[in-house]
C-alpha cells in the first residue's frame, strides 16, 4: 500500500495545494494531509478551522484524511506507516528549499520524497499571498477552495 502525506501549516489550504493533491491521488492508495502543528508561529486560522476547511474540501475523496502532529515530519511518517512525503514545487526557490528538505529527511529515514510540479494557472498562489490579501480585504475566492470562503 502507497501511503504519502502532504504536510503544512495550511493557514489556509489554497487552490495551489488542492491542485497537487488531486493530481496526487491516481499515484498513491491513501493521502494524509499532515498539518504541522509549530507553537512559535502565528496562524490566522485556527488549527480546528484549517482542519475543518480541508476536511470539507476533501470529503467526497475516500483516499484522502487529515492529521495534526508535532515533531519531525519524518517521525510522523514512521508512526502512521507513510512510506513517502508529497510536496508541491512553484518555482526554483521552492526546489532548492524542498531539496534540501529531501536530502536531510533521506538521511534521518527511509522516507522518500516526491515532488509534483504546480499547474499554470495555481502556481502563482501560496498561503502568505492568500493571508495578505485577505487582511487587506482583497477579493480571494479564485485563490481557494469553497470551503475557506464560506468559513
Amino acid at each position: 500500500m502507497k501511503k504519502a502525506i502532504f504536510p503544512g501549516s495550511f493557514d489556509p489550504i489554497t487552490n495551489g495545494h488542492v491542485d497537487i493533491i488531486k493530481r496526487a491521488i491516481p499515484l498513491f492508495d491513501e493521502i494524509i494531509i499532515s498539518i504541522g502543528i509549530n507553537s512559535n508561529k502565528k496562524y490566522m486560522f485556527s488549527l480546528e478551522e484549517r482542519k475543518r476547511f480541508i476536511e470539507k474540501t476533501f470529503e467526497n475523496e475516500n483516499k484522502i484524511s487529515v492529521q495534526t502532529y508535532n515533531g519531525l515530519t519524518v517521525d510522523f511518517c514512521v508512526n502512521i506507516g507513510a512510506s513517502f512525503i508529497l510536496r508541491g514545487l512553484r518555482n526554483p526557490a521552492d526546489f532548492e528549499f524542498e531539496k534540501a528538505i529531501a536530502h536531510t529527511n533521506s538521511s534521518l529515514s527511509v522516507i522518500e520524497t516526491v515532488f509534483l510540479l504546480t499547474s499554470t494557472e495555481t502556481s502563482f498562489i501560496s498561503s502568505s499571498i492568500v493571508r495578505e490579501v485577505i487582511q487587506n480585504q482583497g477579493d480571494y475566492k479564485h485563490l481557494v477552495p469553497k470551503s475557506v470562503i464560506q468559513s
